[in-house]
């Protein structure tokens, strides 16, 4: 009698926790609460990505937002390193703005000396001697090499290879050595002007790249097969990051990233300038439009920057390294010295700057990562009015976006990796 009593009381205080279970969701669905319990599974996790990360090379932040390990949307936001270099050439005289390329892409000073003298000539009008072009060409090639051995070696190393990376910078060790015998800087070199060049290149650095570039093809070759027959490196590069052709140029990429999507889009072909038209290279394109892509055309680009500079160094003529107009060219310093018409244009160039007309102008080059353009405006005074820089990282940049979606977020950091931005020349 008293095991069913017992019984009975159980029951009944079951069903009293039932009910009283079923009156708290009634509740909480009469006041219209939008939290469910599977919400904690549900959620979509947003990630800070940067500035401080050391794969988003620079300090590029990504806002990122997962579900699970899948990225759903990627907001590349950039800043961090604003300068306001665009700001500044409007009190400069456009002699004295070349230091400040430097500091672009810091990756490849050279050409970036070379865009903005080229941009500067066009707008005052002035042509250089044959033997100035071929040294800008041949610095050009080199800053080029230098820039994609570096990509090359860090977008592997963010896969977790250590080593061809190390065989990458020292390669490129041996390029800033010959900066530092052309004009005595290895880093911030400034050593283009509005003309030609600052000096000739001495024949100790046309022998020491020639020694260089002979030696180069085998040691790219060891960091290839090392990489290349990595089953590890393929598979954590092919298919990622993946973007049209279509999507390519409707984003404005220009480079290796825009010639990885099979568009064959090079300045130095469609748009030539200095002596490229004279020399024979070939201009890699590969259509798949993933990092493996972008790896491939940085590669082989190497191999035809040393066949455009092994031409520079049998076709260099000899003569004159800057053109001898004295009022928008800076005269040498043993005529400065020696004739007061040269010590005049000297002073004037220093302290007011050459005065182009008014007018506007648009120049640019192939730059290792895309097309870096300057834009002026002039007024008629010996600095821009405006300055507007076309810088490629930053346009590349925007392509994050559209490349992160529905990746692992282990692949970002690949895909940032084969976008190669520098963000000095990102947030000008």
């Amino acid at each position: 009698m008293s095991h069913t009593i017992h019984e009975d009381l159980q029951k009944k205080d079951s069903k009293i926790k039932k009910t009283k279970i079923l009156q708290a969701l009634e509740k909480l669905e009469s006041e219209d609460l939008s939290y469910s319990f599977t919400d904690a599974l549900n959620n979509e996790m947003v990630l800070n990505m940067g500035p401080q990360h050391p794969a988003t090379h620079g300090v590029l932040r990504l806002l990122i937002s997962l579900d699970g390990e899948t990225v759903v949307n990627c907001v590349p936001e950039l800043g961090y390193l604003h300068r306001g270099y665009e700001k500044l050439a409007e009190s400069s005289t456009y002699h004295e703005f070349i230091p400040h390329t430097d500091r672009l892409d810091y990756l490849s000073p050279m050409a970036n000396n070379v865009g903005y003298a080229l941009a500067v000539e066009k707008l005052i009008g002035l042509e250089i001697p044959e033997r100035g072009k071929y040294i800008r060409v041949l610095i050009a090639e080199l800053a080029r090499i230098q820039s994609h051995l570096l990509a090359i070696g860090a977008l592997v190393m963010d896969i977790g290879a250590v080593t061809p990376f190390l065989w990458a910078i020292r390669e490129r060790e041996k390029i800033l050595d010959m900066y530092d015998i052309i004009c005595g800087a290895r880093f911030t070199t400034s050593y283009t002007r509005i003309g030609g060049v600052a000096q000739d290149v001495p024949d100790e650095a046309l022998a020491g790249i020639k020694v260089f570039i002979d030696d180069f093809i085998s040691n790219l070759n060891d960091i290839r097969n090392i990489v290349e027959r990595n089953k590890i490196f393929i598979e954590r590069c092919e298919g990622i990051g993946h973007l049209s052709k279509e999507d390519s140029i409707e984003l404005g990429l220009t480079g290796p990233l825009l010639r990885a999507c099979g568009v064959e889009r090079d300045i130095r072909v469609a748009e030539p300038y200095l002596v490229y038209d004279k020399l024979d290279f070939r201009i890699p394109v590969y259509p798949d439009g993933d990092c493996l892509a972008r790896y491939y055309v940085r590669a082989e680009e190497l191999v035809e920057s040393v066949k455009i500079i092994q031409q520079c160094l049998e076709k260099i003529p000899k003569g004159p390294h800057n053109a001898l107009q004295s009022k928008k060219v800076l005269p040498k310093k043993e005529r400065v010295y020696t004739k007061m018409e040269e010590l005049i244009h000297d002073f004037m160039i220093i302290n007011f700057g050459v005065n182009p007309p008014k007018a506007e102008s648009y120049s640019a080059i192939e730059a290792s990562k895309g097309e870096l353009g300057f834009y002026f405006i002039s007024d008629g005074s010996g600095h821009p009015y405006r300055l507007k820089i076309r810088s490629p990282s930053f346009s590349n940049l925007q392509a994050l976006a559209p490349m992160m979606k529905n990746c692992m977020i282990s692949d970002t950091v690949v895909i940032i990796g084969s976008v190669d931005p520098v963000m000095g020349e990102a947030d000008k």
